[in-house]
């Protein structure tokens, strides 16, 4: 092909270090959207963002200049310097180093957004570590418990 065409749509889950609790009512919609503006500035556009107190989804469309790891990098990089600035309750906020990344098809786009402006109500029947093993038993991951949670 003369053209490069591609239409890439990952869904990334992310947490806090050890996963404190500090994305909370007060930060967490600036927050979402301060992502939102990192993904976009790096070309992907971002479908949904959001979490709960402890970890962060985006749902968002992929360029072809840019890998996830590199978009993480930049997210987490600058979305964690800018809520150390949001107050002294945030001076010892941190993410954890890794991350979950899962292709969506553009037919289950909407129902992934959905599923991630629901989490606060998700949350309020199954915690973080299970609904990881959920999506990596969906999308058939192997991993060892020992490595996942630190």
């Amino acid at each position: 092909m003369a053209h490069t065409f591609p239409r890439l749509y990952y869904h990334i889950i992310f947490s806090t270090k050890h996963r404190v609790r500090m994305i909370d009512e007060t930060i967490e919609n600036e927050l979402f959207h301060y992502i939102g503006g990192t993904c976009r500035e790096l070309e992907c556009q971002p479908i949904q963002v959001g979490g709960y107190l402890d970890h962060v989804h985006i749902l968002s469309s992929l360029t072809k200049k840019i890998t996830v790891i590199e978009l993480l990098q930049k997210v987490k990089q600058n979305s964690s310097k800018w809520i150390k600035t949001k107050g002294d309750q945030y001076a010892g906020f941190y993410w954890q180093d890794g991350y979950a990344a899962f292709s969506v098809s553009p037919n289950r786009l909407d129902g992934v957004a959905n599923y991630i402006r629901r989490q606060k109500e998700h949350h309020q029947k199954i915690s973080f570590q299970d609904e990881c093993r959920t999506l990596f038993k969906e999308h058939g991951i192997e991993y060892d418990e020992r490595y996942v949670w630190d």
